[in-house]
This record gives structure tokens, C-alpha cells and sequence, in this order.
């Protein structure tokens, strides 16, 4: 389940806050000989320390070694010679629970939180407009489409725990919230590190609302995603999930359409079936599904594919102008399955359409 490796730090590469990338010098297994080879590892400083050049390291290698995209990296797991020093402070939310990297953090919600009697009382965020999307990699235009209709609105990401559980492993929310597009993000379920910790998606979505005070909250899963291409065995179901945690809670909840016109899977190809799925068959309370209106053959296929979620949902058809010179202009390079904007245009502003959307509802 766990492959190990003991490595030795040969360089310090370019990192962002919360995470140290190295350079790390492995034994190669299996051959007989005494060889090594170098390999891309990263640390998570809150959680490991630090690690510097000639420091031994004890590293998981499994997700490096199946190849995989989002999450190709050996994962640092100790600097057995130089551990961090404990950190002290309040907090008793244990999240990543009974692994060996369960990590203890202060839950906004929790009884110890200067925020607790404020989410005691919240019964719920007031008709905030909620997006929800399958994949991380639609937060960045999701920011575009909100900001071309509504400049200066606070939003905050919800990240939900389908992908990635640390949120440091997120280069785009630090840059977005450098750019100001970001207002903050709450960690939920077993993810971990945001600006404020939840335990379910409801209390992340009122921390939000009463804790950040967010106009718009989008809810997403962190990088990565799991997919078996089986009908329900995916990461994204938890987004039907989400659209009734922001019904229930009086929200406005705003389903972006999962939608590519270059995935080679004929499955995702148009609206996703992750989307036909979780908004057609978990999501119990209606959403505005919004359907962007792109041009051409596969604009139609779009509005095809999505009409039958008009049974349950209000289909709301966007206009896309302007939005894909307001993706180009966020301070990330947006990137889906490996491909950018011009070779994925669809993707995007499927997402940045649901953005412009939730603006228009905000005090409404």
C-alpha cells in the first residue's frame, strides 16, 4: 500500500508557502547494484518540517511511481534527524484521522474557537449564492466570471476533502488570494489547512458566510480527483452533496456543468457524466444549473445533454462573452487533465459562467 524509501536531499527547488519541493537522491530497488536515482519530493512544512540539502529523508513514493498527474510526487514523511519542535496551541479536531500523519487543528466551529458561539447560533448563510464544481481546476474561472460581472466580491473557497487534503498543496489559492480574487478558503472533512477548519461541508459553508464573511462561497474539491468510470464510483458525487448542504442551509446553490470538448473519454465529453450524475441523481434540492451558451454543434450538444436536469433543476443559459479574456488575465495559468485553455476552452468557461451567475444573485 505504502512504498518506501530513504533518501538524501541533494537541492531545495522552487516551493510556495506551506510546502518545500527537494531534489532527493533514492537507491534504485531491484537490480543488484548499488544505484541511485533523483527524484521530485515534497514536504509539508507544518506538518514534517523543513527539510534541507543533506538532510535523510523517509519518503512514500507510491503516487510518484503509478505516474500519476496532480499528485506525482514522492511525499516526504519524516527528517528522522531533525524532527520540528511541537507545536503547542488550542484544537482538538483531529483531521486525515489514524493515519500516521493525523494532524490536530483548531475547528472554527469547535468549543475552543473564538468563532464557536457565532456558529452556534448561525441557522444558516442568509441566500448566499454557492457554485459548486467537480474539479479544483475550475476555482480560478469560477473567480474570472464573478469578477467580470462583480468586481471587489468576497469569496471564499470551500474546499471539500474528494481530492487532495492538504490545502497547501493548492498553488492557485495562494495566488488567487494574492491577486485579491480570494478572499479566504475553510478546509472540510478530512482536508486541512485552510484559513479556518470545519467538520462537514454545512459548518464550512456558515464559517464562510458568518466567519469570513463571504458574499459567494465556492465549493470544490481540492487538487486531484477519483474516478473509476463507473457510474457512482467517483470523488464528484460530493457535489449533488453540497448543493443539498446549501439548500438546507438557505442558500442559492449554483451547479457548474463539468463540460470538455477535448477529453479523449467519450464520457466527459460535453457535460460529464460526473455532473449528469451528481446534480441529476444525488442533488435532492433544485440549483441553478447554469449552461453556457458556446457557439456552434457543440453548444447544442451541451444544452442537449444537459435539458433532462431541467426535471429537477432551473437551467439557466449564460452568455460566455468576454469571459475568456478575463480567464486569461487571472494571475494563474488555468490548467484541467493537463490541458490549458486553448486546447480545453469549453472546460473553462463552463466554470467562469457559473461565476458570472452567482453574481448576479448576490442580495437578491
Amino acid at each position: 500500500m505504502i512504498r518506501w524509501r530513504r533518501g538524501e536531499v541533494l537541492q531545495v527547488l522552487p516551493s510556495w508557502p506551506g510546502v518545500r519541493v527537494c531534489a532527493v537522491s533514492v537507491p534504485v530497488r531491484g537490480n543488484g547494484a548499488e544505484e541511485t536515482a533523483t527524484c521530485t519530493a515534497l514536504a509539508y512544512t507544518d506538518l514534517v518540517g523543513a527539510p534541507e540539502v543533506g538532510d535523510l529523508v523517509l519518503l512514500n513514493t507510491g503516487a510518484l511511481d503509478l505516474g500519476l498527474g496532480t499528485g506525482g510526487y514522492a511525499l516526504v514523511v519524516a527528517v528522522p534527524d531533525r524532527l520540528p519542535d511541537d507545536r503547542e496551541g488550542p484544537g482538538h479536531l483531529v483531521k486525515a484521522r489514524y493515519t500516521p500523519l493525523q494532524a490536530t487543528v483548531l475547528g472554527a466551529d469547535e468549543q475552543g474557537s473564538p468563532h464557536h458561539e457565532a456558529l452556534r447560533a448561525a441557522e444558516g448563510i442568509d441566500g448566499m449564492p454557492v457554485v459548486v464544481a467537480d474539479l479544483h481546476s475550475a476555482l480560478p474561472a469560477v473567480l474570472a466570471g464573478v469578477r467580470v460581472e462583480r468586481p471587489g466580491t468576497r469569496v471564499v473557497n470551500v474546499m471539500l476533502d474528494g481530492g487532495a487534503l492538504p490545502a497547501a498543496f493548492s498553488r492557485i489559492v495562494g495566488a488567487l488570494r494574492e491577486d485579491g480574487l480570494l478572499s479566504g478558503c475553510v478546509t472540510t472533512g478530512q482536508a486541512f489547512g485552510g484559513d479556518l477548519e470545519a467538520v462537514t461541508v454545512h459548518s464550512g459553508l456558515l464559517a464562510a458566510r458568518h466567519v469570513l464573511d463571504a458574499e459567494v462561497a465556492v465549493v470544490c474539491q481540492g487538487p486531484g480527483n477519483l474516478g473509476t468510470g463507473t457510474p457512482w464510483g467517483f470523488s464528484g458525487v460530493s457535489c449533488g452533496e453540497a448543493v443539498n448542504a446549501a439548500a438546507v442551509l438557505g442558500g442559492r446553490p449554483v451547479a457548474s456543468l463539468r463540460v470538455s470538448e477535448a477529453d479523449p473519454r467519450e464520457r466527459h465529453r460535453g457535460v460529464s457524466h460526473h455532473s449528469l450524475t451528481a446534480y441529476g441523481r444525488v442533488a435532492l434540492a433544485p440549483a441553478d444549473v447554469v449552461v453556457p451558451r458556446l457557439p456552434g454543434f457543440f453548444g447544442e450538444r451541451v444544452r442537449d445533454q444537459a435539458w433532462n436536469l431541467g426535471e429537477r433543476h432551473t437551467l439557466v443559459e449564460v452568455s460566455v462573452s468576454g469571459l475568456e479574456d478575463e480567464v486569461r488575465a487571472l494571475p494563474v495559468k488555468v490548467s484541467t487533465m493537463g490541458r490549458g485553455l486553448d486546447e480545453d476552452r469549453a472546460a473553462f468557461l463552463s466554470a467562469a459562467a457559473a461565476g458570472r451567475h452567482a453574481a448576479t444573485l448576490i442580495g437578491g
